[in-house]
């Protein structure tokens, strides 16, 4: 089974998705090996590096939403990030663009290292407030998990992986992505936002009992989509 998720490393429910999938992955009945692939998705291509700004201040003016609604709808992600093991520190939180970083990803799955620079710049991100926008960040972070410091720094330097980013851009957009997390299995099945972990259990359940006589691409996700970010939003539905 392969599993592609598009996300962005800013963007809440894209870690929080992704920890739901991995907890269903460990209650899955699978004797096929499940290979998952980390897709490139900027909610916010013009994005500029540290502004200085809080995310509260961001999604505020991103959102036409009070201050105090911002936090409100942080405490309600970091409520959900809890309850799978995640430490969302939203209070010292930087929002930065995420272009060179999805670069970087790139050149880690040529590695072998994709699923571990996906967790590294989330957690950065998340808990850790680190500028991933930032190249020298950039090098200390993708270096704990093994990759060439040099070679960090000539890819970062350069212009490489940026047609590989933008062709996962370009893909999400022709299958219809409207916001992430999303999840394609075996290139027929979708599964759209965070769903809870129960659906992811059911649907890939489904996927590995029913995939032959599945349609070539079919919505698992229920009539009610699953949490979500998009350029223009970022949903929190009512628990």
């Amino acid at each position: 089974m392969r599993i592609e998720v598009w996300s962005d490393f800013v963007c809440p429910f894209c870690y929080i998705g992704k920890r739901r999938l991995e907890q269903s992955l460990e209650q899955l009945s699978a004797e096929q090996p499940i290979d998952i692939v980390y897709k490139s998705f900027e909610l916010d291509p013009q994005a500029i590096k540290n502004t200085g700004q809080t995310i509260h201040e961001k999604l505020a003016a991103k959102y036409g939403k009070s201050l105090d609604e911002a936090k409100e709808m942080t405490a309600n992600m970091t409520q959900q990030a809890e309850e799978v093991g995640l430490d969302f520190q939203f209070d010292q939180m930087i929002s930065t663009n995420t272009f060179d970083a999805h670069r970087l990803a790139k050149f880690a799955e040529t590695k072998g290292f994709g699923k571990e620079v996906a967790e590294r710049f989330f957690h950065a991100v998340f808990t850790e407030a680190k500028d991933v926008g930032d190249h020298t960040t950039l090098v200390e972070l993708a270096s704990e998990i093994g990759l060439d410091k040099e070679e960090i720094r000539k890819v970062l330097a350069s212009e490489e992986y940026s047609k590989e980013v933008r062709t996962e851009e370009a893909e999400a957009q022709e299958i219809g992505v409207q916001g992430v997390p999303f999840f394609v299995v075996n290139r027929k099945y979708a599964i759209s936002g965070a769903q809870p972990t129960e659906v992811f259990v059911q649907s890939l359940q489904k996927v590995l009992d029913e995939e032959k006589s599945t349609p070539a691409f079919e919505s698992l996700s229920p009539e009610d989509n699953g949490a979500s970010c998009t350029d223009d939003n970022c949903d929190v539905p009512e628990k």
